[in-house]
């Protein structure tokens, strides 16, 4: 079954966060994306992205970790 690549806007609303938020993930190298089109537009995996935003969210609001710690617990 292929994986099913989404652009950061639909991830963006699938998570229920801001672009911004997808934005600084991939950033800070929690979150990768998986291709990338001609004209500059960032494509995540679907079911991935969506687990490890979710994963992110619920360190940062059920342990109060912060983006460094979440860096040292997860790997990528």
């Amino acid at each position: 079954m292929p994986t099913e690549l989404i652009k950061i806007g639909e991830l963006a609303k699938l998570a229920k966060v801001l672009p911004s938020t997808i934005h600084y993930y991939t950033k800070e190298g929690l979150l990768n994306f998986a291709d990338e089109t001609r004209g500059g537009y960032r494509l995540y995996e679907k079911n991935r992205a969506l687990n490890r935003i979710r994963l992110i969210r619920d360190l940062q609001s059920r342990y109060r970790l912060t983006i460094s710690e979440i860096k040292k617990k997860i790997k990528k």
